[in-house]
């Protein structure tokens, strides 16, 4: 008697072998990428390009060249706006990932797709068609902090939203004072996205050296950006004067306003109208409504304040390395890639030099 599931299996293999091969190269590299501590979104990224890739190419694994590398960036390229330098280098990275796993001899790929196919897969990414790491900062020139005047602007129009809709007795005021103040904190702290979405009530902090600000002295990011498939690097952010006015609105925000939206289940410090955890993407949407609100560049993004912050930190004096730990960066020279000091300031900095250098001579010290 015919085992009528194996039966059909066989019938699917053999009627699209090719398909079956490279689902499999597939499943099993996406099995290695979580064994090496990789992230299930970087996995899906990873995995989902590696399909689009193929898609475009018309061919399987095993029948890919140096030359479609070229041809597929070319492409890119020609696409209006052309695709950035980071965004190619993170491609051509994937695509080499991809078929170091297929060519390890380690895995029996090559072996596999011989015997099935009589030619194996190779690597078609080398050092004379991808794109190299050759800058500490890859964001497009046009990418910049924020100016005071831009702030200002910025903070005043969310301010305004909230009063607006208040006037107009309309429903959706305690939304936008959250979003207010949520970008408030943001600035504040030099939070990353994903750092400041991913906040709970606990991670609001008592600092025993600042008791004027109760338990909102210190901001403890669980979530800070991991690497090389790490874990999320943690860190506590101290808070500082020159930002005392974020944190009276956020004191005012978890004691005042977030209560009202009745959301007991939850320890997610910025909570929607569904009462669950703010997502990554309304945060994008609503700061580029509030910029484009205030008739600022659309070259500033949400980014962009945790680069103000950095700018900032370092035109009021504070230490190089003390603004290292704050935002979370493992080495000086990636804080100094973010920072964009005003002329004001250099030419403070100019002055004292000048001063130092051409002071006048004691009198009597020469004689």
């Amino acid at each position: 008697m015919i085992d009528l599931p194996d039966a059909r299996f066989a019938l699917v293999t053999a009627i699209d072998p090719e398909r079956s091969m490279f689902d499999a190269m597939l499943d099993g590299w996406e099995r290695q990428q979580f064994s090496r501590g990789l992230s299930a979104g970087t996995v899906e990224h990873n995995t989902g390009f590696i399909r689009r890739f193929e898609l475009a190419l018309g061919e399987y694994p095993w029948h890919w060249t140096a030359t479609d590398v070229e041809d597929f960036t070319s492409s890119l390229l020609s696409m209006s706006p052309p695709r950035a330098h980071s965004t190619l280098r993170g491609y051509h990275q994937t695509i080499t990932t991809f078929c170091d796993f297929l060519t390890d001899p380690r895995y029996d790929w090559a072996e596999r797709c011989t015997e099935a196919f009589g030619t194996h897969p190779v690597q078609i990414c080398h050092e004379w068609n991808t794109r190299a790491h050759l800058s500490e900062f890859e964001a497009k020139p046009a990418k910049r902090p924020f100016s005071y005047d831009e702030l200002e602007a910025f903070f005043a129009r969310a301010d305004l939203i909230v009063e607006e809709i208040i006037q107009k007795g309309k429903k959706g005021a305690l939304s936008a004072l959250r979003d207010a103040q949520l970008f408030k904190t943001v600035y504040a702290f030099g939070l990353r996205r994903t750092e400041a979405a991913m906040l709970d009530l606990a991670d609001l902090r008592s600092n025993p050296n600042s008791p004027q600000w109760a338990g909102y002295g210190v901001v403890h990011v669980r979530f800070g950006k991991a690497i090389n498939g790490g874990p999320p690097r943690r860190r506590s952010v101290l808070a500082v004067p020159e930002f005392d006015w974020a944190i009276e609105g956020l004191k005012h925000w978890v004691e005042q306003a977030r209560p009202k939206f009745l959301a007991h289940k939850t320890n997610a410090l910025w909570i929607s109208e569904r009462k669950t955890r703010l997502s990554i993407r309304h945060l994008d949407y609503r700061f580029a409504a509030i910029r484009d609100q205030a008739g600022l560049d659309e070259n500033l993004t949400l980014h962009s304040l945790r680069h103000s912050y950095v700018t900032h930190l370092i035109e009021f004096g504070y230490p190089e390395r003390f603004v290292q730990e704050q935002v979370g960066h493992s080495y000086a020279s990636t804080t100094a890639i973010y920072t964009s000091v005003s002329n004001d300031y250099k030419n403070r900095i100019l002055a004292s030099a000048l001063g130092r250098v051409y002071s006048p001579t004691p009198e009597g010290l020469n004689q």
